[in-house]
């Protein structure tokens, strides 16, 4: 299925700040929300839709992305929207918070809060010049705050059983009074959960998760630039109780080339010749990221100009095909020259004048 651009899902202009898309979201939640539109298919993946939209427009570094590149510069970063309507609460539950008083209106967790979902992560990677423009497979080690397999999460050793927290009688949350206004925390004795387990987990002393490594192969797509970084979804750590994961983000360093530059999806390349040949032209050999290539320097070529050897740049991450690989003349003026040269240039520059 063919994605609609965002702005027009948002029905928002492409310069709107991001007060405006924000409040253009929140009315199109209203009016998909699934439980306004019970058993209307339509209105859910209009809700999903509007959800994604908001999730990329709202952020800073993948709208950018989005407006060089498009649908398929996310992917080029890992990005794949939402699995489900309860994702799309667990991103964005401050909101459903904002409109309806809770989290997600009839999605939240009876006996408390919904689990908190798990800390998003970071981890950098360092290629070279020529695996940004071919593409590679990098092994990281992520460490982070797994799932404990001996409870699946609950924190409950085997034949326990869930009580009702005494200090919050299950809310999740202890309200105080300051002045006029009343004040909610989250509940010390269950962080929130509502409940305790009658005989926590040995494994995870209760928690629900352990700290662990993870090795990780990241495929890291033909074209990406230096700073890029990419998202893997649910590699964060576990939530809290059984809640979703959060997600890895990679950010890509591009060490630099002794002799190359990137400009756009371009490689620039410097070749430095003789007045001769510019003047006469030239035919020479170029090594690129792609192989080796012809170039003919045309008669009369002046110092700066810049020739294209097209297609052997870096490939669009956006659509199918390349940059161009560059070639920048130098002319070079010889400062040490012998007796017959210098005769020789008298010569020419009489003939020339």
């Amino acid at each position: 299925m063919i994605k609609r651009d965002y702005y027009e899902v948002l029905s928002v202009t492409r310069t709107a700040d991001a007060t405006e898309i924000k409040k253009s979201y929140r009315k199109l939640a209203m009016q998909f929300h699934p439980d306004k539109n019970p058993g209307d298919h339509s209105a859910e993946e209009r809700f999903k839709e509007a959800s994604e939209a908001y999730e990329v427009l709202s952020d800073p570094d993948r709208r950018r992305v989005y407006d060089a590149y498009g649908h398929a510069g996310l992917e080029g970063t890992g990005y794949h929207g939402f699995e489900g309507v309860d994702d799309v609460f667990s991103h964005f539950g401050d909101i459903f918070e904002e409109l309806f008083g809770m989290r997600g209106a009839g999605h939240h967790t009876r006996g408390g809060r919904r689990p908190r979902g798990g800390a998003d992560l970071r981890e950098d990677i360092s290629i070279s010049f020529e695996e940004s423009a071919h593409g590679v497979e990098k092994e990281i080690v992520a460490t982070r705050l797994a799932q404990c397999e001996d409870c699946n999460g609950s924190g409950d050793a085997p034949g326990s059983h869930r009580e009702t927290c005494a200090g919050c009688g299950g809310a999740g949350q202890i309200a105080h009074r300051q002045g006029f206004f009343m004040i909610q925390t989250t509940c010390p004795r269950c962080h929130g959960a509502g409940s305790k387990s009658s005989k926590p987990c040995h494994n995870c002393h209760g928690q629900g998760r352990v700290r662990n490594q993870r090795k990780l192969h990241v495929k890291i797509p033909a074209g990406v630039a230096d700073g890029m970084r990419l998202v893997l979804r649910h590699e964060g750590e576990a939530g809290e109780h059984g809640g979703p994961n959060g997600d890895l983000y990679v950010f890509i360093t591009v060490k630099p080339h002794k002799t190359l530059q990137r400009e756009g999806d371009d490689v620039v390349d410097v070749l430095n010749v003789t007045y001769p040949q510019a003047a006469l032209g030239h035919h020479v050999k170029v090594k690129t990221l792609f192989g080796e290539a012809s170039l003919e320097i045309p008669a009369g070529t002046h110092h700066g100009t810049r020739l294209h050897i097209s297609h052997k740049g870096f490939p669009h991450l956006q659509k199918k095909g390349q940059g161009d690989h560059v070639v920048e003349i130098h002319v070079q003026v010889e400062k040490k020259l012998s007796k017959r040269a210098k005769e020789l240039l008298k010569e020419l520059d009489k003939e020339l004048h």
